[in-house]
Order: C-alpha cells, then sequence, then structure tokens
C-alpha cells in the first residue's frame, strides 16, 4: 500500500515556506509583494 505524500510537520513546513525564508531572497520578497497586492490574507502559510 501506497503512503500519503503529506505527512505534516510544523517546523519544517516554518523553514520551507516561511515568511523569513521568504524574505532572505529576492525572488521571494517578489512573491510576498504580488501577494500583498493581490490581497492576499496570508502571504505565507
Amino acid at each position: 500500500m501506497v503512503k500519503r505524500t503529506f505527512q505534516p510537520r510544523k517546523l519544517h513546513r516554518k523553514r520551507v515556506h516561511g515568511y523569513l525564508r521568504k524574505k532572505s531572497s529576492k525572488a521571494g520578497r517578489k512573491v510576498i509583494s504580488r501577494r500583498r497586492k493581490k490581497g492576499r490574507r496570508r502571504l505565507t502559510p
């Protein structure tokens, strides 16, 4: 039987997709600014 691919871990999620990680790169900052412009309630998960 095949296991499900999504095995949630809060710390890993934060480190890989978090706000600080996004702010640390130019591309990530662009993502945040695009999401702000679009009016997203959540900028990062």
